[in-house]
């Protein structure tokens, strides 16, 4: 939604409405609505989206890379919408999403003190709110019952490492690649980077001849 100025304009132009409006008059906004980007919105769009308790998701690196522009991340979750952090197929990797959040949004505010509370906020609490609207297990946490969803990092700092600066850890000095372990649901899918649950070399070779057909069927 609003990832561009041009889609305002042509929603605009076309129904003389904003977007989040002709969303609500379709009937689409709600609790288990999830809104990409949301750039070009205004107060008014985001008190349409905190009453439909509609959900965002801010992709730091993707709209820096299309030149969309910063998206007013920073009052969405200071107004308590449940907005989370994604990657929009920019990376794989969210640390690095984590980490230009960070400072997006001190550039973009002009403001160090931006981003501190609210980039983790939005990748450990909204995250896993967004992810149990949509599935019966509870995610996001480690509890009996729970999916048992663990990463293991191969991180030793030189300096102290508890539950007052963990995010702090994370955002300078832990990347995806120091992920040595990985659990999905209870079942061990990678472990000491090895991977258990598919042939990589055959996954990889299959992924490489399908992207080179669908390179071809969109270059000619």
């Amino acid at each position: 939604m609003a990832e561009g100025i041009e889609d305002l304009h042509d929603c605009l132009e076309k129904y003389g409405k904003r977007i989040a409006d002709r969303l609500m008059d379709w009937g689409i906004l709600g609790d288990k609505t999830l809104l990409g980007h949301c750039i070009c919105i205004n107060p008014h769009e985001m008190d349409v989206i905190q009453d439909t308790d509609t959900m965002v998701v801010h992709n730091p690196e993707s709209n820096m890379g299309n030149a969309c522009g910063c998206p007013p991340t920073m009052e969405l979750v200071r107004r308590g919408i449940v907005t989370g952090l994604g990657t929009d197929g920019y990376t794989h990797d969210m640390t690095e999403s984590f980490k230009v959040a960070n400072v997006l949004h001190k550039h973009h505010l002009c403001d160090a003190n931006a981003a501190w509370g609210e980039a983790p906020k939005m990748l450990f609490e909204h995250n896993a709110t967004i992810a149990n609207r949509y599935f019966k297990a509870p995610l996001g946490v480690l509890k009996e019952g729970a999916a048992a969803d663990v990463i293991v990092v191969d991180y030793d700092p030189p300096t102290q490492l508890d539950a007052s600066n963990i995010n702090g850890h994370i955002l300078f000095g832990m990347t995806g690649r120091d992920v040595v372990t990985t659990v999905g649901n209870g079942r061990i899918l990678m472990k000491d980077r090895e991977v258990k649950v598919a042939d990589t070399q055959e996954v990889m070779a299959k992924c490489r001849e399908a992207s080179a057909k669908l390179w071809k069927s969109i270059n000619g």
